[in-house]
């Protein structure tokens, strides 16, 4: 029981480092900033951070329950900052798709 809950700690962990990164990347982009530029640099510095945490939640789950696990909390997040930082609309797909992320979360954990 305790091993799954380190592996989903850690992989949500592992989201949200990347989403951070995420986030870096798309102001910078906004921005017209370079590629070399700190805000880009620093979101791929959080991506390689990402890898090693990865790594330690994959000794705590399946491969299939992580991915799971930081595919949903990527795509909640993600349409959140989409929508509340950058204006972007929600429409109908980006709703079915939460939900079929939602269903997929508690169709995969397996507790014993």
């Amino acid at each position: 029981m305790f091993a799954l809950f380190f592996g989903f700690a850690f992989s949500l962990t592992t989201a949200l480092i990347v989403i951070l990164g995420d986030y870096l990347i798309k102001l910078a982009a906004d921005d017209g900033q370079p590629v070399h530029s700190t805000l880009v640099m620093t979101g791929c510095a959080l991506y390689a951070v990402s890898a090693v945490l990865w790594y330690f939640a994959l000794l705590h789950v399946t491969l299939a329950q992580a991915g799971v696990a930081y595919s949903m909390l990527t795509l909640l997040a993600l349409c959140a900052l989409g929508a509340m930082y950058f204006d972007e609309q929600l429409y109908f797909r980006e709703y079915a798709g939460i939900a079929c992320a939602l269903l997929a979360m508690v169709l995969m954990v397996r507790l014993a």
